[in-house]
């Protein structure tokens, strides 16, 4: 069946449809990873996006179930240069088509995905629908309504979609109390701290100091997440109370904005962002460039950041914004990249391993 991809600036792609069939509107973003669509697909920090792959084939390996960051698919529809049918893998339990359409995500292949790629850097993200819907291209152009659904779209109220309703619990006879905040939770971060020996509580983004104090915590946890930072006023306003209690605390991706806000810093949209795993990150302290897994549109503005309150511990090699914080009043230091990245790479997870140090330090044990 045809499908087309529909941009805002009056471009179309037309291909082939996988997966479900009907029509999406979405931010339309691309991801440069040779691996891990299971992982970026289910990441909830892509929820409101349509993801472009960069890499041109993609589902060779299949879907297994277990490479999953969260329960369901948050992406809101995926676009390839050419989709696997035969996958071959000693773990595939099915394949990315019926994986997309088990959860009612429409995909799109056979496009010229390298142009559309190069359209995003030079011009910036912006929003399109995925449809199957129209005959021709300029039968979808034509439609108001449809053009007007994308030129209006904005990604909003992300969080609130995507975080936890109540509190779970993991590890339960953990030696570290931890409280991970879901702001768009990905899998592999309660794996890393279980793997260290944490209790994890995993809970709703907008928990307060208050009932954190109930908890008997020896550390927090900001996990990554959708949508604009700025957005998040309650949560930047609690971020301000829970950075009082004296507890060690941890950021990754949209926790280290939104613990950079509560601060006092600003943060701003990139142009295409970044998203793959890929980005050179240099770490200050150390003196050394990592290869880290990102997945983000806005960052912190390096200028905002109060000298007195935080020094910037990490840029990013390429643009030179904002990797880390490392926080001067309160102990706290948060990151950009992602260091559970999972399918990789996984040099920076020594991260896990200062924020289990802070806490024990707390406690007494070093």
């Amino acid at each position: 069946m045809k499908a087309m991809l529909v941009l805002a600036n009056g471009m179309v792609f037309e291909g082939k449809n996988f997966g479900a069939q009907g029509t999406r509107v979405g931010e339309v973003v691309f991801n440069t990873g040779m691996v891990g669509y299971e992982e970026t697909l289910t990441d909830p920090s892509y929820y409101g996006q349509i993801i472009t792959a960069a890499y041109p084939l993609v589902g060779n390996y299949g879907v297994n179930g277990e490479d999953a960051e969260s329960s369901r698919i948050w992406a809101f529809g995926y676009i390839v240069r050419e989709a696997c049918e035969t996958p071959s893998n000693f773990r595939c339990k099915k394949t990315l088509d019926a994986f997309l359409k088990e959860q009612n995500i429409i995909g799109l292949e056979g496009i010229d995905t390298r142009r559309l790629v190069r359209v995003l850097r030079e011009a910036g993200v912006m929003n399109g629908a995925l449809t199957t819907e129209y005959e021709t291209a300029e039968a979808a152009l034509a439609d108001e309504k449809l053009m007007e659904s994308i030129r209006s779209y904005a990604v909003t109220e992300a969080v609130k979609s995507v975080t936890t309703g109540e509190p779970e619990v993991f590890n339960e006879d953990g030696s570290y109390r931890v409280a991970l905040f879901d702001f768009g939770c990905k899998r592999n971060i309660v794996r890393c701290l279980v793997k260290r020996g944490c209790r994890v509580a995993v809970v709703p983004a907008e928990t307060t100091a208050d009932q954190l104090k109930d908890m008997d915590l020896d550390g927090i946890m900001l996990s990554n997440g959708p949508g604009d930072p700025a957005e998040n006023v309650q949560i930047i306003e609690n971020l301000r109370d829970i950075a009082k209690m004296g507890l060690p605390i941890f950021g990754i991706c949209l926790g280290h904005q939104l613990m950079a806000l509560a601060q006092g810093a600003k943060t701003e949209k990139l142009k295409y962002g970044h998203r793959g795993v890929n980005q050179p990150v240099t770490d200050l302290a150390h003196g050394r460039t990592y290869i880290t897994s990102q997945n983000h549109g806005y960052a912190v503005v390096g200028s905002s950041v109060d000298a007195s309150v935080a020094e910037i511990s990490a840029v990013n090699a390429n643009d030179n914004t904002v990797e880390g914080l490392r926080y001067k009043n309160f102990d706290c230091f948060t990151v950009q990249f992602h260091p559970e990245a999972c399918g990789g790479p996984r040099d920076t997870e020594y991260l896990f391993d200062e924020f289990i140090a802070m806490m024990a330090k707390r406690k007494g044990e070093a």
